[in-house]
């Protein structure tokens, strides 16, 4: 099996598989010495890292560097957040695209979010095209990748979140795509009619609400992702640390 088979099949398990979003090398390799099956880069987390706004403002010739380094150093699959897709056309989204896929790496998501001027949903039938017009041109350049697309009515706090959501998985599944993920449900009741809508895996994100692994799994999802929030959990700790260190005027905090 291909790298790209491998992280496929991790979306057919019984048991939803854990993501390790990374945000740096040095991240991707703590994830794979934990045993983590796979990994992703978080676009928060990595633009954050790199003094940048999250939104696609981090250049994407930086993102390419990181995914060859860690493709480099690490054994286990890698998928990267592209955001909106990094280009106002399907031949520039599917073009950067197939530099991932180049450098190694078995997945994208992609989001049906414009992140500027706010960040606002795509027209659903404008989305929907964009989708078969880059999906045509990566079969067409045998570009195999997990594509992994995002909606984002829950993200943006929508009242008819639940409803926005199924409607445009029931437009968005039959492009060819591979993978649903629903970024902030958090309701047992919510998740389950996500599921029970499509035949392709869904993916949640980390929440503070959201519902234990093992009733992921009696929902029926399949990825469970981690978003920035180790990252933060991370630098939040760096933070403290430092401060310790100032106010003790000592290196003791670093070793108790």
């Amino acid at each position: 099996m291909n790298t790209f088979e491998t992280f496929s099949q991790l979306h057919q398990q019984t048991e939803p598989f854990l993501l390790g979003n990374i945000w740096d090398v040095n991240s991707a390799h703590i994830f794979e010495a934990a045993g983590y099956k796979a990994i992703g880069t978080s676009s928060h987390a990595l633009a954050t890292a790199f003094g940048y706004d999250d939104g696609e403002n981090l250049p994407f010739d930086m993102i390419l560097r990181v995914a060859r380094r860690v493709i480099e150093t690490a054994k286990i699959p890698l998928t990267v957040d592209i955001e909106g897709g990094y280009g106002d056309s399907a031949a520039g989204i599917a073009e950067r695209i197939k530099m991932l896929y180049e450098a190694g790496v078995v997945g994208v998501n992609l989001e049906d979010t414009l992140p500027k001027p706010t960040r606002q949903l795509r027209p659903t039938e404008e989305f929907r095209q964009l989708l078969t017009e880059i999906i045509d041109r990566l079969e067409r350049e045998n570009v195999k990748i997990f594509l992994n697309i995002r909606t984002d009515a829950f993200l943006l706090g929508l009242p008819n979140a639940l409803d926005e959501t199924i409607s445009r998985i029931n437009i968005y599944e039959n492009t060819g795509i591979h993978g649903i993920f629903v970024p902030c449900i958090t309701l047992a009741e919510d998740i389950q009619a996500v599921t029970r809508e499509t035949i392709l895996p869904v993916n949640v994100m980390c929440m503070p609400a959201l519902p234990d692994f093992n009733t992921l799994k009696s929902l029926n999802v399949k990825r469970v992702s981690m978003g920035p929030f180790l990252f933060n959990k991370v630098t939040a700790q760096t933070s403290i640390l430092a401060k310790n260190v100032v106010e003790a005027q000592s290196f003791a905090p670093l070793f108790s």
